[in-house]
């Protein structure tokens, strides 16, 4: 049985609520501190159980915000509503303040109970991948997605008290449900805190990766930090200015004067900072586009499918591990860190070999392997050194290609795309054999390792949305075709992605396939606003209708006319009105009851099928 209890919050000038799951067994608790009732004592004797059985508190962003709150209460013993409000609203304004979000963080050490996490698990406290709980309610599908019932700072009734402790079980129940899709990592987690005697439990998987190559550096006897009167402090290498050709492998050279004008180019920038190297920077070769960026270089045919047949061949090679590889074969190493830095870098690839691929050590050295390239262009990492980013980005999009520019000479051979660690390539099948002859030529010269994959068809709508058909009926996906999300992406409009594929795949109609697709869910779309604005639906001779901030909708035949109103811009004094779905109407859909109310517009999700399929040549 487990020992972890779900648990959730709400904070008012009047009332402080504690709903409480267990979550496994059926259990429920429901505490409240209020003018009626004061249940401090109660709330202390259980968190006191939960202590003493080595149990764990499990919420969704609870380090940053529930457990603070009660841990103010676990101290004083006993507390009114308003002082715990007044808690919460601290902690909230200083995330506006620089080291804000820290200010009112707990110690795990200091923690009265053990807390997990499930906001930092997923990095959802980075800026990129914010997410709420109201938006997993609706990337989880659930039954029901309900918003804060009442404005922040309210005093609340007792009839509205007893609303709010229902959407506060509401909250933990959804919050139940992630961690039961947390599971696998949870345990991962506690698998290597295990192992290795060091607290990963609260980690997302970069910061796993990171921490487990800093274990190793340390236990190598590389100084990671500088330790004075202000704390510790990670060890840098700071360049003011970086000549790029510092950066740059001194043996490539290439027969193509587009490539080795970019290449020129590059050698003769100077630096100050990283970002912006890149802008506008192309090669164009035989008729197909290079394009470079700091994130790695990419390129495709457009609006095409693309098929093997008995004449010709899709070829795949991609890189294997191809910027920690980089960085191995070749030296590459922040300069704080020594050379020492790259015989580690070698060991934990070779280490990883050694585990299958699904066991808690290979994704733990996988995490460790990516993670540094990403983390020495960090200013507050222990690996930045912005030469050392440069040293891999630059010559991964320069050997690249030199392996197109190898390929190209072959008859036929036709270049189909280029990616950050890959290129794909349609080549005469009587030729395949001068594809792995350049494949190895390049391989003896720069010591890596090309991955080969063979493709039966592609579908391309541009470099970021294709699909690719491998030769054992495997599919890849990717941007617009994609339906296997992240849980910080929008889970909205599955049906168009997946009847797409039906489509270019299968050969399926499109209008007959949508308008029998089974899963209503999947027709499913989501909008959502900030606290200072709101939405609001319109129907036909009806008042305008405020609904909640984050609503989730279908396209229906009948349906309303869905808005944003958000505030006025500086100097402005008029509210703006934004449409949603503009000349479409939507049924809000935040309880799934109200599925049935309204037809489904098919034409709509016909129109966003037909916009990835019918360009396609």
């Amino acid at each position: 049985m487990s020992n972890d209890y779900v648990f959730d919050i709400e904070t008012y000038p009047n009332v402080f609520t504690l709903a409480v799951e267990h979550a496994e067994a059926p259990l429920h608790w429901m505490f409240e501190i209020s003018d009626l009732r004061n249940d401090s004592r109660q709330i202390v004797e259980f968190l006191q159980f939960l202590k003493e059985t080595d149990s764990r508190m499990v919420g969704f962003n609870n380090l940053g915000f529930d457990y603070p709150v009660i841990h103010t209460l676990i101290r004083m013993g006993q507390s009114d509503a308003n002082t715990l409000y007044q808690k919460a609203m601290a902690i909230i304004n200083a995330q506006d303040e620089d080291g804000g979000r820290w200010m009112h963080s707990v110690k795990p050490s200091d923690q009265f109970v053990a807390q997990i996490d499930l906001f930092k698990i997923h990095h959802f406290d980075n800026r990129a991948r914010a997410t709420s709980l109201k938006v997993l309610e609706f990337n989880m599908r659930s039954d029901s997605i309900e918003d804060l019932p009442f404005p922040v700072g309210a005093v609340l009734t007792r009839e509205q008290i007893e609303v709010l402790k229902q959407y506060n079980k509401h909250d933990v129940a959804q919050t139940k449900a992630f961690y039961y899709h947390t599971l696998d990592m949870i345990h991962f987690r506690e698998e290597l805190t295990r192992k290795y005697a060091r607290d990963f439990m609260n980690h997302n998987d970069t910061k796993i990766g990171k921490d487990y190559f800093t274990m190793k550096l340390e236990e190598a006897g590389v100084a990671c930090y500088d330790f004075g009167p202000n704390g510790r402090t990670p060890r840098q290498t700071k360049r003011p200015v970086i000549h790029l050709k510092d950066a740059i492998l001194p043996w490539i050279n290439f027969e193509h004067p587009e490539f080795n004008r970019v290449m020129n180019w590059l050698k003769a920038q100077t630096i100050t900072e990283t970002k912006g190297v890149f802008t506008d920077l192309t090669a164009t070769v035989n008729g197909f586009t290079f394009v470079f960026g700091l994130g790695g270089i990419h390129g495709s045919v457009e609006s095409e499918v693309i098929e093997s047949d008995g004449e010709y061949v899709i070829v795949d090679l991609d890189v294997t591990s191809y910027y920690p590889n980089l960085a191995i074969t070749n030296g590459f190493h922040p300069a704080h860190l020594g050379k020492e830095f790259v015989s580690i870098y070698k060991h934990l690839f070779e280490q990883r070999k050694q585990y299958p691929k699904k066991s808690a050590e290979s994704a733990m050295l996988k995490l460790a392997l990516n993670g540094v390239y990403g983390d020495s262009n960090n200013q507050f990492s222990i690996f930045y050194d912005p030469l050392f980013t440069m040293s891999i980005t630059l010559n991964g999009q320069l050997l690249l290609c030199l392996l197109a520019e190898g390929l190209m000479h072959i008859p036929g051979l036709r270049l189909i795309q280029v990616n950050t660690d890959g290129l794909t390539v349609r080549v005469p099948r009587s030729h395949k054999m001068l594809v792995d002859l350049a494949r190895a030529a390049w391989q003896t010269r720069t010591g890596l390792n090309l991955e080969e994959a063979v493709y039966k068809a592609m579908m391309i709508r541009d470099v970021n949305s294709y699909i690719g058909v491998f030769e054992d009926g495997s599919t890849k996906r990717k941007g617009a075709y994609e339906y296997k999300v992240g849980w910080h992406q929008n889970a909205g409009g599955l049906v168009v992605p997946k009847v797409a594929e039906k489509v270019l795949v299968d050969g399926a109609p499109i209008r007959e396939t949508v308008e029998q697709w089974p899963e209503i869910m999947d027709f499913m779309l989501r909008t959502k606003v900030p606290r200072s604005s709101h939405l609001a639906i319109e129907w036909d001779g009806q008042q305008p209708q405020k609904i909640q901030n984050i609503t989730r909708y279908y396209i229906a035949e009948g349906g309303g006319r869905l808005f944003k109103w958000m505030p006025p811009l500086k100097g402005k004094n008029e509210w703006r009105k934004i449409g949603v779905e503009s000349g479409w109407g939507v049924q809000p859909c935040n309880d799934i009851r109200e599925a049935g109310k309204l037809p489904v517009d098919f034409d709509y999700y016909v129109r966003e099928v037909e916009k990835l399929c019918l360009g396609l040549a």
